[in-house]
């Protein structure tokens, strides 16, 4: 149990096993939805009284229903890839009568925020925007009854916990597909964080497209970046293009990284895409300021925010979710940093 001014703090688990219900059946009762007999919301509003003050806390009708704001952290900069979910999750909220309350910035990543998130005050839920905290954080913050939705999750999310993304795994099997139907085979591939999920599932789309075309992935041409970042992406690009035999073309895990990729590339005076194809992912807006412009994927930033609201709004509206884990489409979209292998 978590613990406030030194006394145990009980959860969701614990009132359960108070009254011998499930987890789901308690946390239904405590966020108010309609599918509860009612002996049973009797049963475990008992329970909580019987706790006190540290059971976990009921939402009220003003929480769920009324005017609760909705808590969004992003603890991150807050640049075109972020920036453009917190606006649309701001725009949405806004449509739907509620205050957002922002927390954003990397100095919130060593931040214990999600634990003090049911006590307070005037908070309906809460959108987390790939949220850094271990999966077992998330469980506990459910197992608290508080209600809230996961942006592009940095890790697979608990079955039970609603989530939002983007499809990483065909995104990136259609961006590798583009690439191998241009007659490349010697293909670098720059790589997201290691565990991450969008780093794992498009790699795996990436060595899927590959093992299409009869290429088995070379361990030498992949590298992974500890940051998503263009000086990391222009790092590994150039440890790429010094091998013996470098790759004919780089994919690089987002917009960014593939912009690192091409300064590389201009620094060993090779033309893109005559000697180099490069790749990146997101469509962000620095894939259309460079020259040539990225071949990318384009990610549905904009309704991944929509839909997350949506979904929240559903739980705070005590509608059961039947589809917790809703996974959005993406575009290919070839530009001019793409072209067929020079013979």
């Amino acid at each position: 149990m978590a613990t406030r001014g030194g006394r145990a703090r009980a959860t969701v688990r614990d009132v359960a096993a108070e009254t011998g219900l499930s987890i789901a059946t308690v946390s239904r009762v405590l966020n108010g939805q309609a599918n509860v007999a009612p002996h049973t919301r009797e049963l475990v509003l008992r329970a909580v009284g019987r706790l006190g003050d540290q059971a976990p806390r009921p939402r009220t009708a003003q929480d769920l229903l009324g005017g609760g704001a909705i808590y969004v952290r992003c603890p991150y900069v807050l640049t075109d890839y972020f920036g453009l979910i917190v606006s649309s999750v701001g725009e949405t909220i806004e449509l739907h009568g509620r205050q957002m309350i922002l927390g954003a910035g990397e100095a919130g990543q060593d931040s214990a925020v999600l634990p003090g998130l049911p006590d307070r005050a005037g908070v309906a839920g809460a959108i987390l925007i790939l949220p850094p905290e271990p999966g077992d954080e998330l469980v506990r913050l459910r197992d608290r009854g508080f209600p809230f939705v996961v942006i592009d999750p940095r890790t697979p999310p608990p079955k039970d916990i609603a989530a939002v993304s983007a499809a990483h795994f065909a995104g990136g099997r259609k961006l590798m597909a583009h690439v191998t139907e241009l007659g490349h085979r010697r293909v670098g591939i720059i790589g997201g964080p290691v565990k991450w999920l969008p780093s794992e599932a498009r790699l795996a789309g990436y060595t899927a497209s590959l093992a299409d075309a009869g290429v088995l992935p070379a361990p030498e041409l992949l590298r992974h970046v500890p940051e998503p970042s263009t000086e990391h992406g222009y790092l590994a690009a150039c440890e790429l293009l010094d091998l013996p035999e470098r790759p004919t073309a780089l994919v690089a895990f987002n917009d960014k990284m593939a912009v690192g990729a091409l300064w590389a590339a201009a620094e060993r005076g090779l033309s893109v895409p005559g000697d180099l194809s490069v790749a990146g992912f997101d469509d962000i807006d620095v894939s259309r300021a460079t020259s040539p412009a990225l071949t990318t994927v384009r990610q549905p930033l904009e309704e991944m925010g929509r839909m997350a609201v949506s979904l929240l709004m559903r739980l705070l509206s005590r509608h059961t979710l039947e589809a917790l884990h809703v996974s959005l489409g993406t575009e290919l979209i070839v530009r001019g940093s793409t072209g067929p292998l020079a013979r």
